[in-house]
């Protein structure tokens, strides 16, 4: 059921399915190149497994109110645990999602059970931003050219899609006004990646082999300092996961459901 949460300064966007067996709710983070609905090839597989799943809007994204005061992502997924009063979750996330759910299994380990990473980007990184891509963002930004940004991120992100690849385009064009609408209200999270070696508990990273390099070269960096990570290289996949392929992402997150139960 849809609903609107509160959180410090603002409100959320969340859906709570409601019901779930023995197991650990999931929580599912979205990316930056799109909102809660990027996870929606991927319910019929979870609900195959009979999960209880909770998604969200970050704050600017989807059916969540852009931020009209500072706000941590962090604490925005605090506050969507406490609303649902969940003590202990399964999070899944997908590259700015996934950096959000790192950041949580950092401050609070207690509430997480597991991880799931999917394309995942972490705070603490220096080998990500691209600087001709920033500024043809910019360039294009400061046009008003929203078709040049989604044919940019197409580009950049999406090589593995089809043409047209719709489904990627709808969510980008629904995605792209948040990335300056939140801007100058998103506080920055503390450096993780050198924190990466303290995680302890199970661990799977989807790395899609058609994505962004710089992306592919820090998947493989977080996997390698991850005790435990379970890294796996999806030849079919860009920065889209859940898009291209939902049924194995639902696979990867109903095991870790599976290892975090036995744990």
């Amino acid at each position: 059921m849809g609903q609107l949460v509160q959180v410090e300064g603002g409100e959320v966007w969340a859906d709570d399915t409601g019901a779930g067996g023995a197991g650990p709710p999931v929580v599912l983070l979205h990316s930056g190149v799109g909102d809660s609905l990027i996870w929606e090839p991927v319910l019929p597989g979870l609900a195959a497994g009979h999960h209880r799943v909770i998604r969200y809007d970050a704050r600017g994204f989807g059916r969540s109110p852009a931020p009209t005061t500072p706000y941590a992502q962090v604490d925005d997924l605090r506050c969507v645990l406490d609303h649902f009063d969940l003590s202990r979750v399964v999070l899944a996330g997908s590259s700015m999602g996934a950096r959000t759910a790192v950041d949580l299994a950092l401050s609070d380990p207690g509430r997480v059970a597991a991880l799931g990473l999917f394309t995942p980007g972490v705070s603490g990184y220096e080998g990500l931003e691209v600087p001709e891509v920033t500024e043809e963002i910019g360039r294009l930004a400061g046009a008003g050219d929203l078709d040049g940004l989604v044919a940019l991120a197409l580009r950049v992100w999406g090589a593995a899609g089809p043409d047209p690849d719709t489904e990627a385009e709808a969510r980008l064009r629904a995605a792209i006004p948040a990335w300056f609408t939140t801007y100058g209200h998103e506080i920055a999270g503390a450096p993780a990646f050198d924190r990466l070696g303290e995680l302890d508990l199970p661990c799977t990273l989807l790395l899609g082999e058609q994505d962004q390099p710089e992306v592919i070269r820090c998947n493989e960096a977080m996997a390698a300092r991850i005790p435990g990570c379970r890294l796996v290289r999806h030849p079919e996949c860009d920065h889209f996961p859940t898009l291209r392929a939902p049924w194995d992402a639902a696979r990867l997150v109903t095991e870790l459901c599976e290892r975090a139960q036995a744990g």
